[in-house]
């Protein structure tokens, strides 16, 4: 299986040009959202925070047994002052690149309701997969498409697939969908991604308001799968390459490809979510929540 993931994910590597300078460094993690404002609620009831934080740590933890990328962790405990500080953070450690950390929700309309242990909660079984978003207003958005593109080569490699559902024209979505096949968006007004400073890109990590995507990306494996796109989308990052451009080059799609003609799609759409045991809670810091 991981032969034939590593296989697919090359096939989808174009023409390698010479290594960039701006491959020194560590690599940032930022960890979204706070203890304070910890983000979404997901269909079994976590925070999005805590989702966020186990998965950048079982990143850093995979990189480091890797022994080939230093990471540098931003906003681990949950306290970080504000938006602009995380972009700061990374720049304050010399950091090449920033991966914000993210896990995704959906619209209120969409969303159905049922009682887990005599507590009603949301869910959705609509949407599921992965995202990607950019920030054209970015110091370097050239080479964040660059990066976000080879991730979702990677993240596709491993077996995972996008979500479409934040292109679609209605209130709070409606964004620029660069390439359909990796769910690549150009949100331009993103705050950590339009004020960093090296190439920054933000990772929906799957839609933790489906049952079955919450099961698969918060389990130790599916953490696994993504750790390791990281890992092989740094490695090709820093030695030049770049992914297929299915769509053409960013800066070149404009508005973006337009929307499948059955969208919006209906529910039970036939992308079957692999469910694997769910893993116990991961603890958050021992500190009192902080500002936003």
């Amino acid at each position: 299986m991981l032969r034939r993931a590593s296989l697919c994910f090359c096939l989808l590597l174009a023409s390698l040009t010479p290594a960039r300078a701006d491959d020194a460094g560590p690599l940032a993690i930022d960890v979204g959202h706070t203890l304070a404002s910890p983000g979404a609620t997901s269909a079994s009831g976590a925070k999005e925070f805590q989702l966020n934080l186990g998965l950048a740590r079982h990143i850093r933890a995979a990189l480091a047994a890797q022994g080939a990328h230093e990471v540098v962790m931003v906003n681990e405990d949950g306290r970080i002052g504000g938006l602009l500080a995380r972009p700061a953070a990374a720049a304050a450690a010399g950091s090449r690149l920033l991966l914000s950390i993210h896990h995704d929700s959906a619209q209120p309309r969409y969303l159905r309701e049922r009682t887990i242990g005599g507590q009603k909660r949301l869910y959705t079984d609509r949407f599921h997969g992965f995202s990607l978003f950019v920030s054209a207003k970015s110091a370097q958005y050239g080479e964040s498409v660059r990066f976000a593109r080879l991730l979702g080569a990677a993240l596709l490699a491993q077996g995972m697939t996008p979500t479409l559902h934040h292109a679609e024209p209605i209130p709070g979505e409606g964004r620029t969908l660069l390439d359909p096949q990796i769910g690549l968006y150009r949100f331009d007004d993103l705050v950590v991604l339009r004020h960093a400073q090296m190439p920054a890109v933000l990772l929906e990590a799957g839609v933790i308001l489906n049952p079955a995507d919450e099961e698969r990306v918060t389990a130790p494996e599916g953490r696994q799968q993504i750790a390791q796109a990281v890992a092989e989308a740094l490695d090709a990052w820093g030695s030049g390459a770049r992914a297929d451009e299915a769509s053409g080059p960013a800066e070149a799609v404009g508005q973006g490809p337009p929307l499948p003609p059955d969208w919006p799609p209906a529910r039970g759409n036939g992308h079957a979510v692999a469910a694997v045991q769910q893993p116990a809670p991961v603890a958050g810091p021992t500190v009192a929540p902080g500002p936003q």
